[in-house]
C-alpha cells in the first residue's frame, strides 16, 4: 500500500465543499509511518542539510524524526506568542484577516542550508511565510518538503515562483 493511500479523507471539513486530507490514518499506521520517514531519508540521506525547519504542528511530527535520523536540528516555526525566547515573525494573509509565525532569533545561521517541512501544501501561505522567515534570518533553503501537495489549489506553484524547489510524498487533485 502506499502513503497516499493511508491517508483519510474527510468530506466537508473544516467547512462545506472541502475534502480534508488526515494524515492522522498513516501516522497511527507503524507501517506507514516508518514508509513516510524511510522514503523521505532515502530523499535527503545525500543532501547537505544544515537543519529542518517544521511548521506547526503537524511539520513537527514528521520533521523532528527526520532531522534525527539524518542528524541534522530541528527547528520549530510556530504561531505567534508559542516560542518561550525572543522571536521574530512574519504576518501573511489568510482568506479572511491575517496570521503571523515566529521563529527564535538564534535558530538559524547566516548560511545554514535548511529543509522546510509540512504536512501538507494548499494555498502555500504558511509555507511562503516560513520561507520568508528563514531567508530573514540568512538561512537558504534547500527544499520544501510535504507529505502532500494539492497542486489545484495553487501552493507549490506560490513556492516554486519564488524560486524553490518543492517535493511531496503524494498528490490529490481538487480541494
Amino acid at each position: 500500500m502506499t502513503i497516499k493511500s493511508r491517508v483519510r479523507t474527510v468530506p466537508h471539513y473544516p467547512k462545506q465543499g472541502i475534502m480534508f486530507r488526515d494524515i492522522t490514518t498513516v501516522l497511527k499506521d507503524p507501517v506507514g509511518l516508518r514508509a513516510t520517514i524511510d522514503e523521505l531519508v532515502a530523499r535527503y540521506k545525500d543532501v547537505k542539510i544544515d537543519k529542518i525547519a517544521g511548521i506547526e504542528s503537524r511539520g513537527f511530527i514528521i520533521g523532528t524524526p527526520l532531522a534525527y535520523a539524518l542528524g541534522v536540528g530541528f527547528v520549530p516555526i510556530r504561531k505567534k506568542g508559542k516560542l518561550p525566547a525572543e522571536t521574530i515573525g512574519h504576518d501573511y494573509a489568510l482568506e479572511y484577516g491575517t496570521d503571523r509565525i515566529e521563529i527564535h532569533t538564534d535558530a538559524i545561521s547566516k548560511g545554514e542550508k535548511i529543509l522546510l517541512v509540512d504536512d501538507l501544501i494548499a494555498t502555500g501561505g504558511t509555507a511562503e511565510a516560513a520561507v520568508i522567515l528563514i531567508e530573514k534570518m540568512g538561512g537558504k533553503i534547500v527544499e520544501c518538503c510535504f507529505m502532500i501537495d494539492l497542486p489545484d489549489i495553487g501552493g507549490r506553484a506560490r513556492l516554486e515562483k519564488r524560486g524553490h524547489k518543492v517535493f511531496a510524498l503524494c498528490e490529490f487533485e481538487g480541494d
